[in-house]
């Protein structure tokens, strides 16, 4: 399986590299919306909607995308989404706590699948072709973005495996631990140090982006237990069987649809604040 693994991911990052770095916005916007949609139909499967609504959920996802291409939203509206979203992240929060505690938290209605869904997976589109629109940097961050996830979770595998003992919350997902989550910390913290370099931001930003860069990887520890206590509940180890080794799109954007709005809505207040 690690073998599997590791050759999807030889064949897929350099392709997401370059379309990160050479594909013009717009195509890039309808690459993650793809990607967003195969994550829509595992999500739908997830809550157990029924098939008129998965199509119905897919049908509403598919148009706010498009109609998000045709009249890109001003960037304050797409702020303003953002910031919602880290509201919605701290309710998630909230229910991985309470779920870990042995309450009943997920919603159980169609509509609050639904509604939940589109929470988790339209606000890290957003964010990320808004922040790809910019020619000046924007490529560059939203690569800096998923590879400091990619370094946190990593770290965090590695860490686990060699020294995890603490279980960070065993109810949701019983292989994350304290000491992998403290591995993915200090490889998050060597990619926000090379980053702030890169960026060549003045003291006061280099501060202000590294704790904003703690701040992603902590959510982005949430966005991936939220998938799992959905996996859980739904009795299933895989949202899907999107890539070899790999699993679903969901089990490889979980982390990505916190940590993109958050992201994003921290780079607006570091321009606000210097």
């Amino acid at each position: 399986m690690l073998k599997q693994r590791l050759l999807t991911a030889a064949v897929l990052i350099p392709l997401f590299v370059w379309g990160v770095l050479a594909l013009p916005p717009l195509y890039f916007a309808l690459l993650l919306a793809v990607v967003v949609l195969v994550a829509v139909a595992e999500w739908g499967r997830l809550v157990s909607l029924p098939p008129a609504w998965q199509a119905g959920f897919a049908a509403l996802m598919a148009v706010s995308m498009l109609f998000a291409l045709l009249v890109p939203p001003p960037a304050e509206l797409t702020r303003g989404i953002a910031a919602a979203a880290v509201l919605w992240w701290a309710i998630a929060t909230g229910w991985i706590r309470r779920y870990q505690a042995g309450a009943a938290v997920l919603p159980r209605s169609r509509w609050g699948g639904a509604l939940t869904g589109l929470a988790v997976l339209l606000p890290p589109w957003l964010a990320l072709t808004a922040l790809h629109r910019d020619p000046a940097t924007g490529p560059a961050y939203v690569l800096f973005l998923f590879v400091l996830v990619w370094a946190a979770d990593s770290g965090a595998y590695f860490a686990g495996r060699r020294f995890g003992r603490r279980k960070l919350a065993a109810r949701v997902s019983p292989g994350k631990t304290w000491e992998g989550v403290a591995g993915g910390a200090g490889a998050s913290l060597l990619v926000a140090l090379g980053g702030a370099f890169i960026f060549n931001l003045s003291f006061t930003a280099t501060l202000i982006f590294m704790i904003l860069c703690a701040v992603v990887v902590v959510i982005s520890v949430v966005g991936d237990l939220l998938e799992s206590l959905f996996k859980r509940e739904a009795g299933v180890k895989d949202s899907g069987r999107f890539l070899p080794g790999h699993g679903g799109a969901l089990d490889r954007i979980d982390s990505i649809t916190a940590a993109a709005p958050v992201f994003y809505a921290g780079l607006a207040l570091i321009e606000w604040l210097t």
